[in-house]
């Protein structure tokens, strides 16, 4: 992210840490390695599964032309074939999502320990664990973004599902049921039915990992997401620092990046995101996004009005669900 930048990470101006947070070029220190290597394997993969799913068209002319033609043995083989090797993808795609909620569990744990006196020290000295949660939580929100737009998806499998059930009906030995079992295909069926199927996964992990770890305290894990979605604001509504980035790129890794830590602190957080006592100051980071070109963020938005836990809660500032509208 350009060069490194110093940011202010609290609402409260009084005790405003400055630290630099570089996501661009953060280099994991000795204590950061073991855990920085193992999330690097599963970041490797990130970009392609990214290229895949963009890439993805599906078979919908096939599957068409064999529903309006349910006599034609042909059209039939056809579209099976067409489905198949679709099918090996979306299941490669929600595994790649318990591989991204491993790593997910990994930098928390390495986040929020008792190492360290406050979150700001762990993301001053774990900068590199810091981008890498960011990286994280970037490719989730893009996934989600292209899966929303191809209803390809959905339909493919479901075609899958329900011609894989005829044939065993009729005993007929279907090709690449060995690659989805029963169970695995309900699973994944469930994946994708969620509107937001990565950002589900990682809001789920999330709650996991503090339940799972009941001997650290609550406030580590909304610290560190609270001081996140703080340092990515302050990046971008600081004229200063938003000059330091070297691509508008920066700008929607960023915005992406407060968006996603939004969500998590909002399922993580006995109240959420929007009540009068988060450390997140939503007014702020809605006002960031409306100052991007409209396009640009929509998404973004939406992700905020229709995956958040709590923006529907009766004590959710009125001003904050207007600027939502």
């Amino acid at each position: 992210m350009g060069n490194l930048l110093k940011v202010l990470t609290c609402t409260d101006l009084e005790q405003e840490p400055n630290f630099f947070l570089d996501f661009e070029n953060a280099q994991p220190t000795d204590a950061e390695r073991e855990v920085w290597d193992q999330v690097d394997v599963v970041l490797k993969d990130a970009k392609g599964i990214l290229d895949e799913l963009q890439a993805y068209k599906g078979a919908g002319q096939e599957i068409r032309e064999a529903i309006q033609n349910p006599s034609d043995e042909a059209l039939q083989e056809q579209a099976w074939a067409a489905v198949v090797p679709l099918v090996g993808r979306l299941k490669k795609f929600y595994e790649f999502s318990q591989r991204l909620e491993a790593a997910l569990h990994s930098l928390l744990a390495a986040l929020t320990s008792e190492s360290y006196d406050d979150t700001t020290q762990h993301l001053e000295r774990e900068q590199a664990l810091a981008k890498q949660f960011a990286e994280i939580l970037h490719f989730t929100l893009r996934f989600d973004e292209l899966k929303m737009t191809n209803p390809a998806i959905q339909n493919d499998f479901s075609y899958y599902r329900r011609t894989l059930s005829r044939m065993r009906i009729n005993n007929v030995p279907a090709e690449g049921e060995n690659e989805v079992n029963n169970e695995l295909a309900n699973r994944i069926s469930l994946f994708y039915a969620d509107a937001t199927p990565m950002l589900k996964t990682l809001s789920d992990g999330t709650t996991k990992f503090v339940s799972e770890n009941k001997n650290l305290p609550i406030e580590n894990t909304t610290d560190c997401l609270s001081t996140m979605a703080t340092v990515c604001k302050v990046m971008l509504e600081t004229p200063e620092y938003r000059s330091r980035f070297t691509s508008e790129e920066t700008v929607s890794f960023c915005l992406r990046v407060m968006v996603g830590v939004i969500i998590l602190y909002d399922y993580v957080h006995p109240v959420g995101a929007f009540a009068k006592s988060s450390k997140i100051d939503m007014k702020g980071c809605i006002k960031v996004l409306r100052d991007q070109p409209p396009n640009s963020v929509e998404g973004l938005l939406n992700a905020l009005r229709y995956t958040t836990k709590h923006l529907n809660d009766e004590s959710t500032n009125k001003t904050i669900k207007s600027m939502l509208q």
